[in-house]
């Protein structure tokens, strides 16, 4: 089967699947840009990321499980790496800020009036 014999119906599930993927995507760079603090800022790309990826992860795997009439799940090892390290490096990024704002002694650091740790 080939892409020129895909069902309009299915041509349009995918595109909106992917365009909802991309908007979520848009939606976290909008808020990365809008939010005021640092620590404000790190959350917005990271759920806008995971949500948009698995979105358009999932029109990757409906339209080439489609066209190979099979089901396809090479996609998920995509979705699973950045789904592991997306918030791994949002941990690495915000503690590495938590530990250069504390030693500069700024007060308004996540943690620091309750004693808690971030």
């Amino acid at each position: 089967m080939s892409l020129s014999e895909l069902p309009l119906w299915l041509a349009w599930l995918v595109a909106i699947i992917a365009i909802a993927g991309a908007a979520m995507s848009l939606i976290g760079a909008i808020g990365l840009g809008r939010l005021a603090s640092f620590y404000d800022r790190v959350h917005a790309p990271t759920l806008g990321t995971t949500l948009g990826t698995l979105l358009v992860l999932t029109a990757s795997i409906v339209l080439f499980s489609w066209i190979e009439q099979k089901l396809v799940l090479r996609d998920l090892l995509i979705g699973l790496f950045l789904t592991l390290t997306t918030p791994v490096t949002l941990i690495l990024l915000v503690r590495a800020s938590v530990h250069r704002d504390r030693s500069e002694g700024h007060e308004d650091v996540p943690g620091q009036k309750d004693g808690g740790s971030v």
